[in-house]
């Protein structure tokens, strides 16, 4: 599984890295992290606002910090 945090390393982007990172270990997925900073990368995946949430290519989240229990969702779905 692949996963990408899409911003710039905003307060909100680690922070959602974080929580992605321990909704995958809870889990017991292998996934891959990514941070993805350029602005015109962050762009490509149609995303204005960060922080972003790419999950295996699909954007799942952009612009606001998702529920903890939305992220084991995504990840689950995925897996």
């Amino acid at each position: 599984m692949n996963i990408k945090i899409l911003g710039t390393g905003c307060a909100n982007c680690q922070k959602l890295e974080a929580l992605a990172r321990q909704v995958a270990e809870e889990l017991n997925i292998n996934a891959t992290f990514e941070k993805v900073a350029q602005i015109n990368q962050i762009l490509e995946y149609g995303i204005v606002r960060t922080p972003g949430l790419v999950i295996n290519e699909q954007v799942k989240s952009s612009g606001k910090l998702p529920a903890l229990s939305q992220i084991k969702t995504w990840i689950q779905e995925a897996a």
